[in-house]
């Protein structure tokens, strides 16, 4: 098949709208059920280069969350300890497979964001992986090929509408790329950097230390920085993404939401958190919104306004400003890649607040001194990798 017709582009009012191969070449793909869009293919396609990438670098099971074409959550296939099955909503699934810990710990890391998501896996869906996906509210996914079992569970989903693609994982895309802007034909290489460990040597911090995990980690940061909207930066630990920010003009605004996210991943494993009641046959949903109110600054609004005994069996105490702190203080040995340098120290600022102990970022700023010096200062590890990673 060398052309596949789409409902409509971006927007309902885009048409015509397909994707397509030049002549004589087909697409690489099978639509197995429903009818993706537009977006659906272009969050389909970037999700799976960064999960191939994924495990090409790690050589474990990978799975990403897309929404809007950058990732919400992007994840290796290691095992969830009981917290993170409690926080992900899969601590009654039993034994998970690595691929169905790989996509729980992408979905799980920014619940909100991941709601309605675009799924990316880099090996053959098996049962395990499409239990959870039949529970979670999203659009579609890809991968190299399905479990008979996994292919009917996930064909019954949404009414038999859920988008089911299989890619071929030898396709090999050609080394240029052309796209069109206000008719006007962009061309350029594709970006093929190989991201791994020799990315890394070069340590300009007093702290030369980086663990194998660490540069694990940093190296999920940078592939999945590779396919998200700069500016972006990404917060990983543990083998997963815990905070993207994708798409802003200033970098430290980035590194604020992408820091608040990774906060806010971390607060949810917090006591206070694990121990809230909710009322019986509270959708999931409902209660990841619930669990974001209570953890910010609005809970208080809640109170005042009476409504939580619409979300909570027994009234939560307030999880005070100072009580999240001495929590977010625990969190550390976090990795924090940027897809382009830093180019004041506020972004190190703002990063070790969120207990990162480990940085990846181009380097080439005029103020990179003081940068260097500002990580000195935390006693954080900061290699300069010399390569940019801007994605449109």
């Amino acid at each position: 098949m060398n052309e596949l017709e789409l409902k409509y582009g971006c927007n309902p009012n885009q048409k015509p709208s397909r994707i397509f191969m030049k002549e004589g070449m087909d697409l690489p793909i099978t639509v197995l059920s429903g009818r993706p869009g537009y977006i659906n293919f272009l969050d389909a396609f970037n999700g799976w280069q960064l999960v191939q990438e994924l495990k090409q670098a790690t050589q474990l099971p990978a799975a990403a969350s897309f929404k809007h074409v950058s990732p919400a959550g992007a994840a290796i296939g290691l095992p969830l300890d009981p917290v993170l099955k409690k926080i992900y909503w899969v601590d009654d699934m039993g034994e998970l497979s690595p691929l169905a810990c790989a996509y729980a710990r992408a979905r799980g890391a920014d619940r909100m964001s991941s709601f309605g998501d675009f799924i990316a896996l880099s090996d053959v869906c098996d049962v395990s992986t499409a239990k959870i996906i039949k529970r979670e509210v999203s659009d579609g996914v890809i991968a190299p090929g399905y479990e008979p079992e996994a292919l009917e569970i996930l064909k019954a989903k949404k009414n038999g509408n859920y988008n089911v693609i299989q890619m071929d994982p030898d396709y090999k895309p050609e080394p240029i790329e052309r796209k069109q802007v206000f008719g006007i034909v962009f061309e350029q290489g594709r970006n093929e950097l190989d991201i791994n460990r020799e990315l890394l040597a070069n340590v300009v911090t007093e702290n030369k230390e980086i663990p194998d995990s660490a540069k694990i980690d940093l190296m999920i940061s940078l592939i999945t920085l590779k396919y998200t909207q700069s500016n972006s930066v990404c917060y990983v630990k543990g083998g997963q993404a815990i905070g993207i920010g994708a798409g802003q003009q200033s970098r430290v605004h980035c590194t604020r939401l992408a820091g608040q996210k990774a906060d806010n991943w971390f607060l949810r494993q917090a006591p206070k958190v694990l121990e809230l009641q909710f009322v019986d046959g509270i959708k999931r949903a409902d209660r990841d919104n619930a669990i974001d109110v209570y953890i910010g600054e609005e809970y208080m609004d809640v109170l005042a306004d009476g409504v939580w005994e619409k979300t909570f069996k027994v009234k939560p105490s307030v999880f005070t400003r100072e009580e999240k702190r001495a929590w977010l203080n625990q969190m550390q040995d976090v990795a924090l890649g940027s897809d382009a340098f830093f180019p004041f120290g506020d972004n190190i600022e703002r990063a070790h607040k969120s207990g990162v102990a480990y940085i990846a970022q181009p380097g080439g700023s005029v103020r990179d001194d003081q940068v260097i010096a500002t990580c000195n200062q935390y006693g954080i590890a900061m290699a300069f990798t010399q390569i940019r990673l801007f994605h449109h």
